[in-house]
């Protein structure tokens, strides 16, 4: 199990993570592309087992990284210093937001796909990528709980899968491995596991009330049985209609 996790990224869903990681006693080691004295308060919140740094030296601190940042800035995850390391990709594709990309439109590719191109020394995971943030916090429980949820995750290498499993269970969660990272999709926005199964019936709103509701809202438990039948259920749809949650 990794001792200190890295984050390059530490906006909402990387937030989410650092707080059950301190929780769980793991060294937290928090970056983003602002620098390290933007994260102060948050390193305040998390305690002393987190401290701040540049997204090189978290990649390097750390045994297992966690990158939590838009697609559209996939390109600035520093390769060099993430060789060697499994890293857990959370990021969706959203034209809206990052811009059309013609190999994810076409289907030729996965967006964790794209990532794994970038990163050719490091061995990609994707995970977190279907929870809100506040659910994915609020959800968290104790391993053998009756009303522990699970999130899929997927990966081209069976260790870094494995590591990836280890850390989600110590964060509260049951991991659901859904294949490759060519099958990732099934996880992906449009999909029936994507973030409405851990939030129930959902009202019609903009992106902004969307998050603000989900705040008030402690989420529902989604066990691995009901994750693996919405996986299974999954129809690919063209990645190029996404949209960010509840825009409407």
């Amino acid at each position: 199990m990794p001792q200190t996790l890295g984050l390059i990224g530490s906006g909402m869903i990387g937030s989410s993570v650092a707080r059950l990681a301190a929780a769980a006693g793991l060294e937290v080691v928090l970056s983003n592309s602002r620098g390290p004295e933007t994260l102060a308060g948050l390193v305040a919140d998390l305690g002393g087992r987190a401290r701040a740094a540049t997204p090189a030296e978290a990649a390097r601190a750390a045994d297992l990284v966690v990158a939590a940042i838009p697609l559209n800035a996939y390109e600035q995850l520093p390769a060099d210093a993430l060789a060697g390391k499994t890293v857990l990709d959370t990021a969706n594709y959203y034209p809206e937001r990052d811009g059309h990309l013609a190999e994810l439109d076409a289907g030729e590719l996965t967006s964790s796909a794209l990532v794994q191109r970038h990163l050719t020394g490091s061995q990609v995971i994707k995970a977190f990528n279907n929870i809100t943030p506040h659910q994915l916090f609020s959800l968290a429980r104790p391993a053998g709980a009756p009303d522990r949820s699970a999130l899929p995750v997927a990966g081209d290498d069976a260790e870094a899968k494995a590591e990836a499993t280890r850390l989600l269970d110590v964060l509260g969660y049951d991991a659901v491995d859904i294949g490759i990272l060519a099958a990732s999709w099934r996880s992906e926005p449009n999909t029936p596991v994507y973030v409405q199964p851990y939030l129930g019936e959902t009202p019609a709103m903009n992106v902004e009330a969307f998050l603000r509701w989900t705040l008030r809202t402690p989420g529902v438990v989604v066990p691995a049985a009901r994750v693996r039948k919405l996986v299974e259920t999954a129809v690919r749809r063209p990645a190029g209609e996404a949209r960010l949650p509840s825009d409407d």
